[in-house]
């Protein structure tokens, strides 16, 4: 019984990550909060964020805009704002450049979007993750419904082969930054 109910949080999950991120932003932009509340972000896709929304984390990081241009290039950027809580395992500018040179350019063309989109919810999950939640070999289930595994050697976590180099608590879950793009494993 235990199981079936995480398989259906999962299939929610992905459920609403696929249908958030199919919607069509309005041409007139959301009502916004209060300003100390809000990030301001001059972009067609970013609805109005708490300042330490893991979105509004990503676009204030100069490390991240690679991800950001992937996020809005599979038109995520609302899922991942979404209330959660999630876990973001975002990967830096230097992780993406260590894919094949014009993987990234290939990846946010539109007819490639399915793959990107698999790609990046291959960086996401349930729940916000703390650090003594990591166990040596244990298998963790993303929103693609694909697995990773859990690595802990001593102080240092990485999840398959990507160095978790930081960890920030966001308002909607947990940030880790890794040294690494996950690639989800082929069928």
């Amino acid at each position: 019984m235990r199981g079936s109910v995480k398989i259906a949080v999962i299939g929610g999950l992905v459920c609403g990550l696929v249908i958030a991120g199919c919607k069509k932003q309005e041409a007139t932009p959301p009502e916004a909060a209060p300003a100390e509340e809000v990030v301001v972000v001059e972009a067609s896709n970013v609805p109005p964020l708490h300042e330490n929304n893991i979105v509004s984390i990503a676009l204030g990081s100069k490390d991240h805009t690679t991800l950001v241009a992937a996020l809005k290039a599979a038109d995520y950027v609302t899922s991942v704002a979404a209330s959660g809580p999630l876990t973001v395992f975002a990967p830096t500018n230097d992780a993406f450049a260590k894919l094949p040179e014009g993987t990234v350019e290939n990846l946010v063309k539109p007819e490639n979007v399915g793959t990107l989109r698999e790609i990046l919810k291959y960086h996401v999950t349930t729940s916000a993750i703390q650090p003594s939640w990591f166990k040596e070999g244990q298998s963790l289930s993303m929103a693609n419904g694909k697995k990773t595994t859990m690595h802990v050697k001593g102080e240092e976590l990485s999840l398959n082969d990507a160095k978790i180099i930081a960890r920030i608590d966001a308002e909607n879950g947990m940030l880790y930054v890794v040294d690494t793009v996950l690639l989800p494993p082929e069928e």
